[in-house]
């Protein structure tokens, strides 16, 4: 694969990334509980969640999801409800508290991987981050050289967009919380995560 075919996906996928979504939001609502390590751990658990779509694109996986009307509406049905859950937990411990989310944390058996498993799940079941691998990356591909070592190479480019991008915004958000942190901020701002979770949910499993 060629530099300059690798500059051109970048070049492609960098306003895709930009585009506050899931990742965006969760690393928001962890770093505002939590702490800047917590934001870190839902980065790095997106950034898996984009090797798993590359890995199924790669033996073909992702295609045959995507062509088939019931497996597609099952993927979005999950990812949509496992958000809309994120959603009531953020929206339910702002309310409560942290004794809140503890008690019901239980219910997925991912859970107790906090923010890494948050950020890998979100992404593992957004039918639009596999598209990116389906209609996106075959554009870039070259037919006559290992399709499999290309799409790495353009899963390892895309991996670095999105690391560079939800760090950098880890340390905005982490100096934020720095310079206010009252309890009402906190409050509002999980309120908040939680209702863009509970939305974002609802279109992913409403979308066509």
């Amino acid at each position: 694969m060629q530099w300059h075919q690798v500059l051109g996906f970048v070049a492609a996928v960098a306003p895709l990334t930009l585009i506050p979504g899931t990742s965006f939001t969760l690393v928001t609502q962890q770093v505002i509980a939590g702490s800047r390590s917590d934001g870190v751990l839902v980065t790095f658990g997106s950034a898996c969640g984009l090797l798993v779509h590359a890995t199924f694109a790669a033996v073909g996986l992702s295609a045959l999801v995507m062509s088939s009307a019931q497996a597609l509406t099952v993927v979005k049905l999950l990812g949509g409800i496992y958000l809309i859950w994120l959603g009531v937990t953020t929206w339910r411990s702002a309310r409560r508290g942290i004794e809140a989310t503890a008690r019901i944390r239980w219910r997925l058996p991912w859970a107790q991987l906090g923010g890494f498993g948050q950020g890998l799940w979100s992404n593992v079941l957004n039918p639009k981050a596999a598209s990116v691998y389906l209609s996106l990356v075959p554009q870039f591909l070259t037919p006559s050289r290992p399709i499999a070592l290309q799409i790495a190479a353009l899963a390892v480019a895309h991996v670095a967009v999105v690391l560079v991008w939800l760090l950098f915004w880890t340390s905005v958000v982490a100096a934020a919380r720095t310079a206010i942190d009252t309890p009402r901020f906190r409050h509002g701002m999980s309120r908040l995560a939680g209702a863009v979770l509970v939305a974002l949910g609802i279109r992913t499993a409403t979308a066509r």
